[in-house]
C-alpha cells in the first residue's frame, strides 16, 4: 500500500531550511515556506536560488510561501536557529499533525512539546554544510544530505515513514531510527566538538586533526560530549564519532564559526551549553568543552556562561 504524500511547512528558510524547502519543491511536494514578511514576499517574488552539491544541480525552486502558517500541514520541518525558535514559533497559528525539529542542539525538545504536545513531536537532526549568503539564494556544499528521525512515542512514531519518503523523493538521504536521544546526541557529540575547536581556532577540520595542541582538544572535545550522552540514554562510542571527523573533508568549518566571521550571534549556548548543563546534571565535568566554549566567547565577543 503507497503512502500518501504529507504537506510540509518549513519554518525557516535559512542555509538548512531553505535547502530542504527547496529540494521538496523542486521534486513536486506540497511545502510552504514560513517566515518574514520580507522574506516571504521575496521567495513568493523570485523564489529560492540553490546551488547544491550534494543535488549536483543549479535551479530555482518556487515553493509556497507565507508569513504565518494559518492552516494546517500534515508535518512542520523547523529549522530556525536554536536562539530565535520561540519568536518563530509565534508565526505557526495552526497545529500540524507532526511537528519534527532541524535544530542544533537537544533541549529544543521541551520547548516544543511544551508548545505542541507530546503526541505531535519527534526527534530530527539533520548532517549537511549549507549556508544562506543572501535572502533566498542558499549554498549547498556537503557531498550528502543525511536526515535521521526518531520518535519515542507511537503517535508521532507512526508518521515518519511519509515524511522519510518525501524527503528520499527529494534526493535526500532520510532515515527513520528507534530513539531519540541516541539520534540527537549522535549529532551533538559530533557538532559540537566540530563547532568549538573550529571556531576556537578559526581554522577548518583538516587543520584541527593535523595539529597536535588542537588534535588533542578534539579527541577530549569527543571523549567528553559522549561520556554525558551516553549519561543521559544514549549509547554512542568515541571513537564512532571521531572516525566520523576523521573521514570528513579537510576544508570542513562549521555554521559557528561563518557566524563568527560574519558578526552574527553562534549557537554557542545550545551546544555547549547544552553539554554542560547535562553534565552537570550527571555529576559529570567536561574541562576541554569548557575551554573550548569561553574561547569561542571571547572570539565572538560574548560574556557566556553555561548557566
Amino acid at each position: 500500500m503507497s503512502v500518501r504524500a504529507p504537506s510540509i511547512a518549513v519554518l525557516g528558510p535559512g542555509g538548512v531550511g531553505g535547502f530542504v524547502a527547496a529540494a521538496l519543491a523542486r521534486a513536486g511536494a506540497d511545502v510552504v515556506v514560513v517566515a518574514r514578511e520580507p522574506t516571504a514576499a521575496l521567495i513568493a517574488d523570485s523564489g529560492l536560488e540553490v546551488e547544491s552539491f550534494a543535488l549536483k544541480a543549479r535551479f530555482t525552486a518556487r515553493p509556497a510561501s507565507r508569513a504565518h502558517l494559518d492552516t494546517p500541514a500534515d508535518v512542520l520541518l523547523i529549522a530556525t536557529k536554536a536562539g530565535a525558535l520561540s519568536g518563530a514559533l509565534e508565526r505557526v497559528r495552526a497545529e500540524p499533525e507532526l511537528v519534527v525539529p532541524l535544530l542544533n542542539g537537544i533541549e529544543h525538545m521541551t520547548l516544543l512539546r511544551e508548545r505542541f504536545g507530546l503526541d505531535r513531536v519527534a526527534a530530527g537532526v539533520i548532517r549537511i554544510e549549507s549556508d544562506r549568503p543572501a535572502p533566498g539564494r542558499i549554498v549547498q556544499m556537503s557531498p550528502g544530505v543525511r536526515i535521521d528521525l526518531a520518535a519515542d512515542r507511537p503517535q508521532p512514531g507512526s508518521r515518519l515513514p511519509a515524511l522519510a519518503a518525501a524527503l528520499e523523493a527529494a534526493g535526500l538521504t532520510a532515515r527513520v531510527q528507534e530513539s531519540e536521544r541516541q539520534v540527537l546526541w549522535s549529532k551533538l557529540a559530533r557538532l559540537a566538538a566540530l563547532s568549538l575547536t573550529t571556531s576556537a581556532s578559526d581554522r577548518p577540520l583538516g587543520f584541527v586533526r593535523s595539529d597536535p595542541r588542537w588534535r588533542s582538544a578534539l579527541d577530549a572535545a569527543v571523549t567528553e560530549t559522549v561520556a554525558v550522552a551516553n549519561a543521559d540514554g544514549a549509547q554512542l562510542r568515541a571513537l564512532d564519532t571521531l572516525a566520523e571527523l576523521d573521514s570528513a573533508h579537510a576544508q570542513l568549518g562549521s555554521s559557528m564559526q561563518r557566524d563568527i566571521r560574519a558578526r552574527r550571534e553562534p549557537e554557542l549556548d545550545a551546544l555547549a551549553g547544552a553539554v554542560l548543563r547535562a553534565a552537570g546534571r550527571h555529576g559529570l565535568r567536561c574541562p576541554t568543552v569548557t575551554w573550548l566554549a569561553e574561547g569561542v566567547a571571547q572570539r565572538a565577543g560574548l560574556d557566556w556562561t553555561a548557566a
